[in-house]
């Protein structure tokens, strides 16, 4: 039985991931370099440990690059382009119809609090969460199971009972090693990414009623025992 969803933040709520991409991107080209989506892949999800397009863009061009500089370049255009985030079609009716089935709601983002809730704040999202885990209090962030372990238990529910809502492979890779039902929700940079081993991957919240898709999860369980 499901008693729990867990959403991820960046890029399954909002979409901030293909706009800090694409401001990557045109930076890059300022230096004659091309920034490949496979490479960038690596950090979507998770920390710039897996890849850092600040020390990848040093390299590429050695001395010539002024990183404070290369940075500012980056926040500027990544500033004009998060103008245009909103929140991703059906998330809200998501969240409207799991309260209306009385499941408790997460969040386990691998980004901090204080980058996330000036956006809860702005779209009236907060008071549809039961809790909320971010990289301020874990060791290790996705793709280790870490955060969703964490939501796990202050939600009280076994892995089991909870599906997770993933964009990113980071992501999709964290859910899976801590047992949840995994559902991938491809946004416009992650859609290409090569996905596996997951329970349902959708093109959109808006396109498949919540009510719907637990059916299926739940069919998909009970025909594997």
């Amino acid at each position: 039985m499901i008693k729990a969803l867990v959403f991820d933040f960046d890029g399954l709520i909002i979409d901030t991931e293909t706009p800090s991409y694409h401001a990557f991107r045109q930076v890059y080209q300022q230096y004659g370099v091309e920034l490949p989506v496979a490479l960038y892949a690596k950090c979507v999800g998770t920390s710039l440990d897996h890849f850092n397009p600040y020390t990848y863009i040093a390299e590429c061009v050695a001395d010539t690059v002024d990183l404070q500089q290369f940075k500012e370049k980056f926040k500027a255009i990544y500033a004009e382009l998060l103008k245009e985030a909103t929140i991703r079609p059906g998330v809200i009716a998501y969240l409207e119809e799991a309260k209306r089935l009385n499941l408790k709601v997460g969040l386990a983002s691998s980004s901090h609090l204080n980058w996330i809730e000036p956006y809860l704040i702005k779209h009236h999202l907060a008071d549809y969460f039961d809790s909320f885990s971010t990289a301020d209090e874990v060791a290790n962030v996705k793709p280790d199971p870490e955060l969703y372990l964490l939501s796990l238990q202050k939600l009280g529910v076994a892995a089991g009972e909870a599906i997770s809502f993933e964009d990113s492979l980071n992501g999709f890779r964290a859910a899976k090693a801590a047992g949840l039902n995994t559902v991938i929700v491809p946004n416009e940079l992650t859609k290409d990414f090569e996905f596996a081993d997951y329970d349902l991957l959708i093109p959109s919240m808006a396109e498949v009623d919540l009510a719907d898709l637990i059916d299926v999860l739940t069919g998909k369980s009970q025909s594997a025992k």
